[in-house]
C-alpha cells in the first residue's frame, strides 16, 4: 500500500480521502486550535504546498472530483449513490500566503504531484469556519480566493457558516460577493435562508 495512503486513513477521527497519491505527507494534530496551527505552517513553507483537513458538510451540499481528461471528457471513476457527509479542504501555500482553496468530497482520488501535503487532524467545525471567514470576509483577499472560501463555507454544517454567508449577501461591498452569496442561498433548506430569500424579494 502506498505509503502516503497508510498514513492518511490511520488518522483518527478524520474523514481523509479515500486515495491520496504522491504527497510528502506530513500528519499533525489541530487540537491545540486550528488557527494556531493553520498560519504557523503558511508562515514556515519555503515552497508551495498544501495544507488539508475533514470536515462534516451539509448532505444536500453538491461537492465532486475532478475525473475529467485534458481533452474535457469524462474520466473513469467511481460513483457513489449517496452523498459524503465530509469534505475535504484544501488550501494552496506559496511565498508565505495562501493562494487558492479547493473543497472537495471525501470520496475523491486526490494526486499531489509530489507536493508537500500536511494533513490536520481533530479539527473542530467551527474552527474551520472562523478560518474561511477570514479570507471570504476580507476585501484583501483576491476574488478567486474569497469566491472559494464562500464556496466551502456554503456546504459547512456548522450553523455559523449560513449567518455569515447571509450577512455578506446582506451587505458585502463587492455585488459579485453578495450576488454569489444569494445563489448558494437559495440552494440552502435551512429556515433561515428561505426567510433571508423571502425578505430579498419583498424589498
Amino acid at each position: 500500500m502506498n505509503l502516503a495512503i497508510w498514513a492518511l486513513a490511520a488518522l483518527p477521527l478524520a474523514a481523509p480521502p479515500k486515495l491520496l497519491i504522491n504527497a510528502q505527507l506530513d500528519a499533525r494534530s489541530a487540537a491545540g486550535g486550528l488557527e494556531r496551527e493553520f498560519r504557523a505552517l503558511v508562515a514556515a513553507q519555503p515552497q508551495a504546498s498544501w495544507i488539508a483537513y475533514a470536515v462534516p458538510v451539509l448532505l444536500e451540499g453538491h461537492l465532486g472530483c475532478d475525473y475529467v481528461s485534458p481533452d474535457g471528457r469524462a474520466a473513469p471513476g467511481v460513483v457513489h449513490l449517496e452523498p459524503s457527509d465530509q469534505a475535504v479542504l484544501l488550501f494552496r501555500v506559496e511565498s508565505g500566503a495562501v493562494s487558492r482553496i479547493r473543497v472537495l468530497s471525501s470520496y475523491c482520488e486526490i494526486d499531489a504531484a509530489g507536493a508537500p501535503l500536511h494533513w490536520l487532524d481533530d479539527v473542530r467545525p467551527a474552527e474551520s469556519v472562523t478560518l474561511l471567514q477570514s479570507f471570504a470576509s476580507t476585501m484583501q483577499s483576491a476574488k478567486g480566493l474569497r469566491s472559494s472560501a464562500i464556496a466551502a463555507l456554503s456546504v459547512s454544517s456548522d450553523p455559523a457558516a449560513l449567518e455569515f454567508l447571509i450577512g455578506l449577501a446582506r451587505k458585502d461591498p463587492d455585488s459579485h460577493v453578495r450576488s454569489q452569496c444569494v445563489s448558494v442561498l437559495t440552494q440552502s433548506r435551512d429556515p433561515r435562508a428561505t426567510a433571508f430569500l423571502e425578505d430579498l424579494l419583498r424589498h
